[in-house]
């Protein structure tokens, strides 16, 4: 479910961008009348989209599993244009418009930064090198939960996972989704360790 409502963020955002690009450009280009046609049309799809834009957000936060400097400066982004795009375009401003846009442009980008930030894989110690829990706890818990069941980032609940031992390997050591890749983290055995303890959080 998380990963779709997160696909669903990405589009809403996408389509977002983009109203306000076209909006900002008639405006930039002088076409008064052009930007007055293209406001009255897109007025619903365009609040449509910004509560889909809000909700998403609000939902994929708070499934965060920390807030990183990255994510606090795209809200801050986010937050700052959305003011300066209503202030900009009712008084046909072309500065604060191309400001909006512009904040609007680096929160994406920031929140693509963040996200592969988050995705990329730690390199960590581990006191107990082949103890499933700890490099569990160590790599897992943040999107997966401390038992399991947590789907932060789409992950999927490991409680009601029938995956067989190879297949766990195969996605610890290829990933999917959202998923990174361990195999530089962890060697074979360590991944078995993980294996084995994962399937201990099923659900009996």
């Amino acid at each position: 479910m998380e990963l779709n409502i997160q696909n669903l963020h990405i589009v809403v955002v996408i389509c977002f961008l983009l109203i306000y690009l076209v909006k900002t450009f008639l405006l930039l280009s002088d076409k008064k009348e052009q930007l007055k046609k293209f406001t009255k049309t897109v007025k619903i799809p365009e609040m449509l989209i910004s509560l889909l834009f809000l909700a998403t957000g609000i939902y994929l936060l708070a499934k965060m599993p920390e807030m990183t400097p990255l994510l606090i400066v795209k809200l801050g982004c986010v937050l700052a244009a959305i003011p300066i795009a209503i202030i900009g375009f009712k008084k046909g401003s072309k500065v604060l418009a191309s400001v909006s846009v512009l904040l609007l442009l680096a929160a994406y980008g920031l929140a693509e930064a963040n996200h592969k930030k988050m995705m990329s894989a730690p390199v960590k110690e581990l006191s107990n090198k082949n103890d499933g829990k700890e490099i569990y706890t160590d790599y897992c818990q943040k999107c997966h939960g401390e038992d399991g069941k947590a789907g932060n980032m789409g992950a999927v609940d490991l409680s009601l996972s029938g995956l067989p031992d190879s297949d766990i390997l195969a996605l610890l050591h290829s990933g999917k989704n959202n998923m990174p890749s361990f195999s530089k983290q962890l060697d074979d055995t360590q991944a078995s360790a993980v294996a084995a303890y994962i399937k201990t959080l099923r659900a009996h």
